[in-house]
């Protein structure tokens, strides 16, 4: 070594460090990839991506090489200092060759490269595998031993390598890649995946039409009754009962039933056969298990019962794709048919309007986890059935009773451009 001139001590120096800086970049580029953007990219037969995703399968064993063959340069590197301080300065320069070394290796070996793997990880991580992939084959036999007694010293202090969590996303996590994926994904479709993943804290009971508003056709009535009705349903299929909604003999689709009338061959025999049993779901379904439900019953409509068999409520396929891809009417008032915008700028608003309807549509910030109703709502907020004038604030936004029926509030008048925030005082 004492026979070799400076430069080339200098020249072993330099190559040294950028080997230390490839070893130290690579390692944070491999380990900074979004793994589920280089499975795309493998996928889709990119070679960089196929093979580091293939390194990256078993990261103790990439870990292993890159540390050792990073130690081995930067130790070798240190070894190197040393002669060229001695043979410069003398012993008294060892201490100063240890410092600018330090320096160098951080500033050039350590930061700089691993920031910049950092910021653009595929650009070095897809070319390093195309080194490591080989090198491993190569030393295999040495980062094995190595691994072997590392995780010997994790499984005496109770770490065991082989029961780590894989790279599964957590339902909140995937809901944070959602709203951080800005102009990746149209807001419109960010929209409807996050709807998505609300599924299954949506049960049926906060979609369905309530019993009080299910229209339906009574077997008992005169058939010229019942075919005067279904020529003004304006449903596709409409629930049959007698006598009352606790006898519900099915539904029975009006095209159907209207073909056979233009056919001459519709009668009340005809009509009873063209009746489809009725499909019944249980209240409190998550709405994510009740469109799997609805798929593999191949039902579009559901009749929600309680505990004890009475019906509370109806919900079809299009209430529930609703909750997805949002309501259908391109106006926000005509939404809902029980909002009537004034000249004012409040609106009335019928009392038995669905508060997650109101919230979805008109994009007030009415609470929704508790009564399913505003008349609900309003009745729980003063714990007794108000006298119409009765004013109150709920959420911050100024609420009017302006008519009672029936011991319910019938129609409520809301003023959302008066609103104040909750933490007022309110």
């Amino acid at each position: 070594m004492n026979d070799l001139p400076l430069g080339a001590l200098f020249g072993a120096l330099v190559f040294l460090l950028i080997l230390s800086a490839f070893f130290s970049g690579s390692e944070t580029a491999l380990m900074t990839l979004n793994r589920y953007r280089l499975r795309h990219l493998a996928d889709a037969g990119h070679p960089g991506a196929k093979l580091a995703r293939q390194l990256l399968d078993k990261p103790d064993r990439l870990i292993g090489l890159i540390l050792l063959g990073n130690n081995f340069v930067n130790i070798l590197a240190s070894s190197l200092a040393t002669i060229i301080a001695i043979r410069l300065g003398g012993e008294g320069a060892i201490a100063i060759a240890a410092g600018l070394l330090t320096l160098v290796v951080l500033i050039f070996s350590e930061v700089a490269p691993k920031t910049m793997a950092a910021l653009y990880p595929e650009r070095i991580a897809f070319p390093a595998a195309w080194v490591y992939t080989p090198l491993l084959r190569l030393l295999f036999p040495l980062v094995w031993l190595v691994n072997l007694m590392a995780n010997t010293v994790l499984r005496l202090l109770g770490i065991f390598p082989e029961d780590a969590e894989g790279n599964a996303l957590s339902r909140e996590e995937l809901r944070t890649v959602v709203n951080e994926a800005g102009a990746m994904i149209p807001k419109r479709h960010q929209k409807m995946l996050l709807n998505i993943l609300d599924l299954e804290k949506v049960t049926v009971d906060d979609i369905m039409v309530p019993r009080s508003e299910i229209d339906g056709v009574d077997l008992d009535d005169p058939f010229d009754v019942i075919l005067e009705q279904l020529e003004k349903m304006p449903y596709t299929r409409v629930l049959v009962y007698r006598g009352s909604i606790d006898h519900v003999v099915g539904f029975v689709h009006s095209r159907r039933a209207m073909h056979s009338l233009l056919d001459g061959e519709l009668d009340r025999a005809t009509f009873e056969r063209l009746v489809r049993e009725p499909y019944f779901i249980p209240k409190g379904t998550p709405l994510n298990r009740q469109l799997l439900n609805f798929q593999r019953n191949r039902r579009r409509t559901a009749l929600v019962v309680d505990e004890y068999g009475d019906v509370q409520g109806l919900v079809t396929m299009a209430d529930l794709l609703e909750e997805i891809v949002g309501e259908f009417a391109t106006d926000p008032s005509d939404a809902i048919a029980d909002v009537l915008p004034q000249e004012d700028g409040s609106f009335l608003v019928d009392g038995s309007a669905n508060l997650r309807e109101l919230v979805r549509t008109m994009h007030w910030e009415l609470p929704t986890d508790g009564p399913k109703t505003l008349n609900g709502l309003i009745v729980e907020y003063l714990e007794s059935l108000p006298d119409t004038g009765t004013s109150l604030m709920v959420a911050g936004y100024p609420i009017e009773v302006v008519q009672i029926q029936d011991n319910a509030v019938k129609t409520a008048r809301i003023r959302p451009q008066d609103r104040r925030q909750p933490d007022s005082g309110d």
